[in-house]
């Protein structure tokens, strides 16, 4: 298979969250980007460069997910370059970013709804 054409190329990512808007403005604290509405169902962020794109779609139920977990369904999580780990922090925490995890190269946070991602220099 390795001489095969690609079936497709990443469009997204999609977060489940109580709370589309506002979820997409941590994001876009934290990447950039502009915030692209469906409605209040489901909004978009696109990345700059205009490729990619991460969308949070409303889940009334939200449940967030555990981490770290041991049991259940596994879950993925971002890692987001930084030039410079403490500074990251002090913005991620001002954003609402939760600190769980910190190590030399990298640090796992919880956004405002419980999904994990990490720091990495």
């Amino acid at each position: 298979m390795s001489g095969a054409p690609p079936i497709g190329s990443l469009y997204g990512v999609v977060f489940d969250c109580p709370d589309p808007a506002a979820l997409a403005e941590f994001y876009r604290g934290v990447l950039g980007g502009v915030l692209d509405p469906d409605d209040d169902d489901w909004v978009d962020l696109v990345l700059p460069g205009g490729g990619l794109r991460i969308g949070f779609q409303l889940v009334p139920e939200y449940v967030p997910p555990v981490w770290p977990g041991t049991e259940g369904a596994q879950q993925m999580h971002l890692d987001i370059a930084v030039g410079d780990l403490n500074a990251a922090e002090e913005h991620l925490l001002e954003l609402g970013a939760r600190l769980v995890d910190m190590q030399a190269t990298f640090r796992v946070y919880l956004d405002p709804v419980g999904h994990p991602f990490c720091t990495v220099h």
